[in-house]
This record gives C-alpha cells, sequence and structure tokens, in this order.
C-alpha cells in the first residue's frame, strides 16, 4: 500500500509518496513544484512518470478551485480517486473549538492533527503553538488534550512588503537583514516584518501558557518561509518542513482503522 501526499499552497505544491502511515515516516520520493508548472507533473519526464502508481491519495488544498481540478486532471496518470481533507469538527484526536468548524483553513487542520501526532509519537503530552509561515502566517494554539483553542492570522513578509509599496514612497529597496536596531531601510523593513511575526507568536505562546496552566508549550514553525523567521524566535522551537504531511499520514491512519 502506498500514498501520494500532496499539499497544494498558495505559490506552490508539494508532494510525497509514502510507504508506512505515520507521522515522522520517510518517504519514498518527493518533491515540488510552483503552481505555474503543475500541468506537466504527469507528462513523459514529469516529476510523476515515473513513480509507483500509489494504491491512494489525500490531499490538502488552500488553492483555489481551479488549480485543484488541474492536479486532478495529472492524476488520471493512475486509477487513483482524489481525496482532499476538509476541516471537521473532530479527527485524528483533535477536536477543533472554531466557532464555525468548516470555515478553518484545510491546512490549518491538517497542521494541528500533524503535530499532536508529532508530540503523541515522541511520548510527550502538551500544548503546542503550530505556526506556518508562508504567504500568510497562522498562528493555532492547541492545549494538551488534542483541542484547538483557536489561532491568529496575519500577512507574510512579501503581503507586508508590497502594502508597504503600495502605501508609501520611496519604499521599493532590496531586502536586508534582521538586526536589533536597524541604520538602513532595507534592514528596517526586514527587521519590522521579522518582529511582528515573531512578535504575534512570542504573545500567542504566552497566552496559550497561561490558559493551559503547564509548562511552556512546545512551538512547532513549518511553512517555505519558515527557516527565515524561526531564527528570530526568543522561545525554544522545532522547525518542522514535513508537517502538513505528518497530519495527512496520521489522517490516512485513522481513516482506515
Amino acid at each position: 500500500m502506498t500514498l501520494l501526499a500532496i499539499d497544494i499552497g498558495n505559490t506552490r505544491l508539494k508532494w510525497a509518496q509514502y510507504a508506512v502511515l505515520a507521522a515522522g515516516a520517510e518517504p519514498l520520493a518527493h518533491g515540488a513544484v510552483f503552481l505555474e508548472t503543475i500541468d506537466q507533473l504527469a507528462d513523459a519526464g514529469g516529476a510523476w512518470a515515473a513513480l509507483m502508481p500509489p494504491c491512494e491519495m489525500l490531499g490538502c488544498c488552500v488553492a483555489s478551485d481551479s488549480v485543484r481540478h488541474r492536479v486532478e486532471e495529472q492524476l488520471e496518470l493512475w486509477e487513483v480517486a482524489p481525496r482532499w481533507v476538509v476541516s471537521s469538527t473532530a479527527e485524528a484526536g483533535v477536536v477543533n473549538g472554531y466557532d464555525h468548524p468548516l470555515r478553518l483553513g484545510s491546512d490549518r487542520w491538517v497542521a494541528l492533527i500533524g503535530a499532536r501526532a508529532r508530540l503523541l509519537a515522541a511520548g510527550k503530552r502538551a500544548p503546542v503553538l503550530v505556526v506556518m509561515v508562508g504567504t500568510a502566517v497562522t498562528v493555532d494554539a492547541l492545549d494538551a488534550d488534542g483541542r484547538f483553542l483557536g489561532g491568529l492570522i496575519l500577512p507574510g513578509h512579501g503581503i507586508m512588503l508590497k502594502a508597504l509599496e503600495a502605501g508609501t514612497a520611496g519604499l521599493r529597496v532590496p531586502t536586508g537583514e534582521v538586526s536589533d536596531f536597524p541604520t538602513n531601510t532595507s534592514d528596517a523593513l526586514t527587521s519590522g516584518g521579522t518582529y511582528a511575526i515573531t512578535g504575534a507568536i512570542e504573545r500567542m505562546h504566552r497566552q496559550l501558557q497561561r490558559q493551559c496552566g503547564e509548562a511552556a508549550p512546545r512551538c512547532i514553525v513549518t511553512g517555505g518561509a519558515g527557516w527565515k523567521v524561526a531564527p528570530s524566535l526568543q522561545l525554544d522551537y522545532e522547525l518542522v518542513d514535513t508537517l502538513i504531511f505528518d497530519g495527512l499520514l496520521t489522517i490516512a491512519a485513522a481513516r482506515q482503522r
């Protein structure tokens, strides 16, 4: 049995094929492409052309319906039915505390499930803050019992810079470095964006600890730009590139039970 796991974001599609349905499993093959090139995945010489035909497919998509349909056309390479995760009230040990559970982004939902699965696999039971840094940034709180308490959504670096360029004259400058006391505009922009994101993360971390009344919550950072932001955090964190895949594997395993 092999599973093809697919994570479609706002910029890229990431995929991985697994023979073991467990968080942290090593993929048989994996890759990533920009959305502009997904129509070539199943072509001769494409990333999927040489893959072993998967028995199942499970995906998470936050892009448009048209992008999802394009991916489904590529999946016609095999006789496999596309299945996409939709947020629900509860799944795989996680309870959704959103006011309207179905409106929670599927990527946030899958990441929460992946984060809890990683902690349990390591024999740990603790609150966890799940941070995804990409086009947008989400900061979601999960208590030790697996209940999603709520979270933040804020713009990523790119959106922040575009907003400043659009609304302020003279700020079209190259990306700079993160600095405690920036002395040029490039560094000021990069530092400002980074501290806006890390400040939100650190505040939510404190709130989660007050809410749960336990030891300091774990913090897991993921997303395409996670590696840029995480080093500026003033708290312990774990950087996990495969968190969405961990969630998809956990969901697939739970649905087979």
